[in-house]
């Protein structure tokens, strides 16, 4: 297995088999086409193309007041417009040009919200996939040609665990993530 942080203090921890075809897209440290936002993750399976973007309100140095702003951009929509579907589309475009684009893309959004309690976690997510997959097929006043993203989800790290078992994601302690 390999394990994965999307970032070095992270506290999701990845593990994927050692034969699962897989690339951090949003690399640092590296040059990357100007103005692009990226997901973090690109995951190829043998019928589809995965773009995986991990968010992470409750990483565990996150103030209070963070937690909060977070959690009413996302109800707002505002995670949505400005970084969600920028990243989907980016990438997308990134990956259509690179000629990797010959399977269907799908988006998963994965969003610790354990720090939230399951009231707030629910009416945040409900309706979520259906605004989010809206925004990134009609971004402006006419909707793409193209259905550039075949479908999306938008899921906990529960819920990731129980849709991808063989892919397993668990939260470090902030001393095991590098950040104490």
């Amino acid at each position: 297995m390999i394990s994965y942080k999307a970032e070095k203090n992270a506290e999701l921890l990845f593990q994927f088999p050692d034969n699962l075809p897989w690339d951090e897209l949003d690399k640092q440290g590296v040059k990357l086409p100007v103005r692009m936002k990226f997901v973090d993750l690109v995951i190829e399976r043998e019928t589809d193309i995965l773009l995986v973007e991990i968010k992470d309100p409750s990483h565990s140095k996150a103030a209070d007041k963070d937690r909060k702003s977070y959690f009413k951009r996302l109800s707002d929509n505002s995670v949505l417009t400005q970084e969600l579907t920028p990243k989907a589309r980016d990438s997308y475009f990134y990956l259509h040009l690179m000629e990797r684009d010959g399977k269907p893309f799908k988006y998963i959004v994965l969003i610790g919200l354990d720090a939230f309690d399951p009231i707030q976690q629910k009416a945040v997510l409900t309706g979520f996939k259906d605004r989010l997959m809206t925004d990134i097929r009609c971004e402006a006043y006419q909707a793409w040609k193209r259905k550039h993203i075949a479908d999306c989800v938008v899921l906990s790290v529960e819920t990731w665990n129980e849709n991808f078992p063989k892919w397993p994601v668990t939260r470090l302690s902030a001393a095991a993530a590098g950040g104490a």
